[in-house]
């Protein structure tokens, strides 16, 4: 692992430069990114200006600035230095978490050594998943913590991204034995009137969100086999009823379009050996007018209860295209004045 030098002017003095040298150059060329790209986007959003001297990189800005960017710089090396790839997504992360916080109280030895150290990496087939804000951290720790947590915020957060892939790492490691994952069938704010096909057909359009993570975090033909099989399934909220889902990690999504009375019956399907998790966005209610949501009703009347996690998301939380952000903000802005 390559610690970075850091040198300065004597002391008394402005700090203006602050040095991090690296010894593979091949790595500091995948560090730095094509035309230097990884360093621009760090020099935009740390406040800090970048330059490459041979196999060290110079950081001028404010002191504080500087040893958050070199600390950056540092864990993207040692990324690189592991064996890994460096995407936009990993830069990001990097520039959001603060310091590694503690690990949660979990009890099951493949859990804790996906949390040593403070760092969480959930692994799936095709993917490692690494959360990239603090809040994500804090949620994917209460995923393993906890056998009913809530996941509340806005969209392109990650929630239901993350409780897939908590979902999947489970099954795989033989924690669980299948994956069922809901959704209200609700139109949001449109109607589409009768689909086509059997009952599949009909459903499948609402459920595609959660094909689609899934399809992110196993291959093709495991996934088809396993869906055949039963062993993931998919369906919408209606057809929880009656059922008592054992040994299985069990996703609602989109909740806030629950009615309380789905929310109750979708609670209680709560089996042995299961884990359940309940993600929404309360600013996205596509309920008719006068119907409340079972997930606010939820989470009036359950946020008390030992061993039910409640997790809170906000814009700044969100990883998708900058501008949702940005959009997020502005709408929750204008719903604070009216």
């Amino acid at each position: 692992m390559a610690t970075p030098a850091l040198t300065s002017r004597p002391e008394g003095t402005p700090v203006a430069e602050a040095f991090a040298e690296f010894p593979d150059n091949r790595l500091l060329i995948d560090l730095c990114g094509e035309f230097d790209r990884n360093l621009a986007d760090m020099e935009q959003k740390l406040g800090v200006q970048i330059l490459r001297r041979g196999n060290q990189l110079v950081v001028m800005g404010e002191p504080e600035d500087q040893s958050r960017t070199l600390d950056v710089l540092n864990a993207l090396y040692q990324r690189l230095e592991s064996g890994r790839g460096l995407e936009p997504g990993d830069i990001d992360r990097e520039l959001r978490m603060g310091p590694t916080g503690a690990v949660a109280d979990l009890q099951d030895g493949d859990q804790l050594e996906m949390f040593r150290g403070g760092k969480v990496e959930i692994n799936t087939r095709k993917k490692l998943v690494e959360p990239r804000t603090d809040a994500q951290r804090a949620y994917v720790q209460s995923l393993f913590a906890n056998e009913l947590a809530f996941g509340i915020g806005p969209a392109g957060t990650g929630k239901t991204y993350l409780a897939v892939a908590v979902g999947v790492s489970m099954f795989i490691g033989g924690h669980v034995d299948k994956i069922i994952l809901s959704r209200p069938a609700v139109e949001a704010g449109e109607k589409l009137g009768y689909l086509p096909g059997d009952m599949k057909d009909k459903v499948d359009p609402y459920m595609q969100p959660l094909y689609d993570a899934l399809n992110d975090f196993l291959p093709g033909k495991q996934l088809a086999k396993l869906l055949e099989d039963k062993r993931i399934e998919i369906a919408p909220l209606a057809f929880m009823r009656g059922r008592t889902l054992s040994n299985a990690f069990v996703v609602l999504d989109e909740a806030q379009n629950a009615t309380s009375m789905q929310m109750k019956m979708f609670l209680t399907r709560l089996g042995e050996g299961s884990r359940m998790v309940i993600t929404g966005d309360r600013t996205q209610i596509d309920l008719p007018r006068g119907v409340p949501s079972g997930l606010a009703d939820a989470e009036r009347l359950l946020n008390t209860i030992p061993k039910i996690s409640f997790n809170y998301f906000t814009s700044r939380d969100v990883v998708r295209h900058p501008l949702v952000a940005a959009i997020i903000e502005a709408y929750e802005a204008d719903a604070a004045r009216g």
